[in-house]
């Protein structure tokens, strides 16, 4: 072959790859949890700096993604940053078990594959997402728990943290109102009632990230801290696969973040993917069936972030507001946290 025609094959395909590149959509979806979330709550300075970390997760991971990195990597960076953020219930920010401890959830599912990772119940990870991680990566199962996940983190070379890196003031005080909330229930209620009784916003909170890379494929991770004054172990949607994390390249990515004992008997992510992948609905339609649908008759408040290997994106939530960000290769960053923006 001569050397012209070898040199017009390799320019060829190279540029074959550079409009392949160009022309796959990139993005990624984070949220910060929903609830109750009222701008009269909030003074101009603590707004703008929820804004500015939402907008930092966000723009991180798709750094991550604009360099060619997948979309795992780019989940797990927006996680972290979250995690590491006092503001959101996940790592720093985790709300208060009911003896004042902290007891955290994650999980990460890869599109392609179906691979997924998730613990639950752990008291001294800094970053629960990149355990989770590890579990997908680096052992045979797909869920750990408690004192034999933190044992695995261990072998895989993780430091464990004292509990008390968790500890935040507004945390604290929130667990006491909710306490107080709740003796003065039981008063008149049982436990149960009691304890249904409760605000929502003691029972929700969450942060997770949607992504899709160069090569196509989707992922969705989710993190949190549960619910304030939790008791018994309690495990909510975030680590399940299929209620609060799901991933497949054929339908959609989502993560879901609201009060997880719904999510998980209204199967909400797979749910949502399925009526995509089957019934071959947008992944707009499919989101708002769920959200609005018979598990928000049956109490259940929350929301979603949803993502296709095409770049789309939906967000649909039923509560007050739900923090929130999106990055694409056609969009810029967007960042909202009440109803309407």
């Amino acid at each position: 072959m001569k050397k012209s025609t070898l040199l017009s094959l390799i320019t060829a395909t190279l540029m074959s790859s550079a409009v392949y590149s160009a022309s796959q959509p990139i993005a990624i979806a984070i949220h910060g949890g929903a609830g109750t979330i009222e701008k009269s709550r909030f003074t101009p300075e603590q707004e703008a700096a929820y804004r500015d970390t939402l907008r930092q997760a966000v723009e991180a991971g798709y750094a991550q993604l604009e360099r060619g990195h997948t979309s795992l990597d780019a989940v797990t960076q927006a996680i972290t940053i979250l995690e590491n953020s006092p503001f959101f219930n996940a790592g720093k920010g985790a709300v208060y078990t009911h003896d004042e401890s902290h007891e955290m959830d994650a999980s990460i599912m890869l599109g392609q594959s179906r691979e997924a990772g998730a613990v639950a119940g752990v008291k001294h990870i800094e970053n629960p997402i990149n355990l989770a991680r590890l579990v997908m990566e680096k052992s045979v199962h797909v869920m750990l728990s408690g004192q034999g996940a933190e044992e695995f983190a261990v072998s895989q070379g993780m430091t464990l943290v004292d509990n008390s890196l968790f500890d935040t003031p507004h945390r604290l005080d929130a667990l006491k109102r909710a306490k107080e909330k709740l003796k003065q229930a039981q008063k008149q209620l049982d436990y149960q009632a009691a304890h249904q009784a409760l605000p929502i916003e003691y029972k929700v909170g969450t942060v997770g990230a949607v992504a899709l890379d160069k090569a196509g494929n989707i992922v969705a991770g989710t993190s949190t801290g549960g619910m304030t004054n939790k008791r018994f172990g309690r495990i909510g949607d975030s680590p399940i696969i299929g209620a609060g994390t799901f991933a497949d390249n054929q339908s959609c990515a989502v993560s879901a973040t609201g009060h997880g004992e719904y999510f998980i008997r209204y199967n909400v992510a797979a749910d949502i993917c399925a009526r995509v992948q089957y019934q071959g609905k947008s992944i707009a339609t499919a989101g708002k069936e769920v959200i609005f649908g018979p598990m928000l008759t049956a109490g259940g408040t929350g929301g979603v972030i949803i993502l296709n290997t095409k770049g789309e994106i939906s967000m649909p939530f039923n509560t007050k507001g739900m923090y929130r960000a999106s990055k694409t290769n056609t969009q810029p960053t967007y960042v909202g946290i009440f109803a309407g923006e």
